[in-house]
């Protein structure tokens, strides 16, 4: 037998692998590889659990987003309804005052036009009395009475012009 370079590749690697044997290296291997997949493992049920626990937290989320959202148009369609029934009430508040401004306004205008009545009838009669002491005081004559009525007459149609401007 020849002994040459292959041989003793072929023994090295042999006494290679009876090294490993001989210090465990395979074992030690499938001991990292067990403990890799054992955790490996662990943090896939770790996980599994993470994302049951996430999945509720999800789920009492959306019910509480539902019920949020519930509430919310709750209170808009109170908050319209209260609005709708505020502004009836000052329309209604509106109406009225304005109703009690245009009665007193005309009972203001009632009474202006029965105090200028009154006031045009005093002037009229003081304005009779004066022709009636003139008249008298006077001659009779009719030509004199003839120019006192129409003197007087002048000064009735001044003074109620006066008046009524």
């Amino acid at each position: 037998m020849v002994i040459d370079a292959t041989f003793w590749v072929g023994v090295s690697f042999i006494l290679f692998f009876a090294g490993l044997i001989y210090l465990k290296v395979p074992q030690k291997i499938n001991e990292i590889l067990n403990n890799l997949i054992t955790n490996i493992k662990n943090e896939i049920i770790e996980s599994e659990k993470l994302r049951a626990e996430a999945k509720t937290l999800l789920e009492s989320s959306q019910i509480k987003l539902e019920s949020a959202q519930k509430e919310s148009k709750k209170i808009i369609n109170q908050a319209k309804k209260e609005s709708e029934n505020l502004i009836i009430e000052m329309n209604d508040k509106f109406h009225k005052s304005s109703e009690i401004k245009k009665n007193l306004a005309k009972n203001k205008i009632s009474q202006m036009k029965e105090s200028a009545l009154k006031e045009i009838k005093d002037i009229s009669i003081r304005l009779a009395v004066n022709s009636v002491k003139k008249i008298i005081s006077n001659s009779i004559d009719k030509s004199k009475l003839d120019n006192l009525f129409e003197k007087n007459l002048e000064e009735s149609k001044i003074a109620l012009k006066k008046i009524n401007s």
